[in-house]
């Protein structure tokens, strides 16, 4: 059980891309049919259509709420595929979005919560998780 409550061990990885290249994408779409089925934890439940699932949609300059109705709409993964692809930009810059999924946590700023989340998770002396998305690998048993 992680830092906030219920842990998830079949979600995908934030560092599984889509399809369409965009990292942390089959993530929130998981999260979503989770949500539409009430079965999202409340310990995920808190950062929802935030964190990295909001920082996605702001960089594709969509709203996380369509993205839902995409989701609950689609009457297969093709079809969710052919919704997404009329809501998303033409231009997805995914080189850009997966930088950030990387790297986040790295910041000066961002670092200290980084620690913080580190240390509720008796994982503190770890030099090895060095990024949020390092972390949810790391608190849904991916890494070791």
């Amino acid at each position: 059980m992680g830092p906030t409550g219920e842990t998830l061990y079949d979600l995908p990885s934030p560092y599984i891309a889509h399809p369409f290249g965009l990292l942390h994408l089959p993530r929130f779409i998981a999260k979503i049919k989770k949500h539409l089925k009430n079965e999202l934890p409340s310990s995920y439940q808190r950062n929802f259509t935030k964190g990295f699932d909001g920082f996605l949609c702001l960089h594709l300059g969509i709203s996380p709420d369509d993205v839902i109705d995409c989701v609950r709409d689609a009457k297969s993964d093709e079809d969710l595929n052919t919704k997404l692809k009329v809501l998303f930009p033409a231009k997805l810059n995914a080189h850009i979005w997966n930088r950030k999924v990387v790297q986040m946590g790295m910041s000066d700023m961002a670092f200290e919560k980084l620690q913080e989340v580190k240390s509720n998770l008796d994982a503190k002396d770890r030099s090895d998780l060095r990024s949020f998305a390092d972390i949810i690998d790391f608190d849904e048993g991916r890494i070791d």
